[in-house]
């Protein structure tokens, strides 16, 4: 199984995905490690990310989600996955661009059963806040409004749990402890003897 947890700049994905990891004992993939220099310059100096910027780090990301389900292994990747086509992107890589003409080919489905978005979501004005507050990160407060802007909410059938920021990070986790446990339960259920 893969979590992806997704959302806004300043929502907690970071700091969810290492309690996460420390909680599960799954391996987590930080999306920020896999930006290129130049993406983090640009951050760095207050410039919002273009489709073209983000396009090869979604990629990236891609291959890493694809080496863990291939492992067999849970996993936990962190990225913003701000608008649609990006989840497509990390689901079917680059197969997610190819919009057909053809009217007869169909389009990779929204889904993949075993990978799942947690979308951290919040208030513009507390994630401002955290924000303002955090040190060391490239990322700065006035790109946050640009995020608003570009998010997408997934919608409840891209494989989406939804999950309140006002909550502590222990509650939160909990919540996806007892996700883990029910379609870990309900694969079980669904495996031939």
């Amino acid at each position: 199984m893969i979590y992806i947890i997704m959302g806004v700049s300043g929502c907690g994905k970071s700091t969810l995905a290492t309690f996460l990891s420390d909680k599960l004992g799954w391996p987590m993939h930080e999306g920020d490690d896999f930006h290129p220099k130049e993406n983090i310059e640009k951050m760095a100096r207050g410039e919002p990310l273009t489709d073209q910027d983000r396009l090869p780090w979604l990629l990236k990301l891609h291959d890493v989600i694809v080496k863990e389900r291939s492992s067999g292994s849970d996993a936990i990747v962190v990225c913003s996955a701000l608008r649609r086509i990006y989840r497509q992107i990390l689901l079917y890589g680059s197969k997610a661009l190819a919009s057909s003409p053809c009217p007869d080919q169909e389009m990779p489905p929204l889904i993949i059963p075993d990978i799942y978005f947690l979308f951290l979501y919040g208030d513009y004005d507390l994630i401002r806040q955290r924000m303002v507050a955090r040190r060391g990160h490239f990322m700065r407060a006035d790109l946050l409004l640009s995020q608003f802007n570009v998010l997408e909410p997934p919608l409840e059938e891209e494989n989406v749990l939804p999950l309140d920021i006002r909550r502590s990070i222990p509650d939160i986790a909990m919540e996806i402890e007892k996700h883990v446990l029910s379609i870990k339960a309900a694969l079980c259920d669904i495996q031939p003897l």
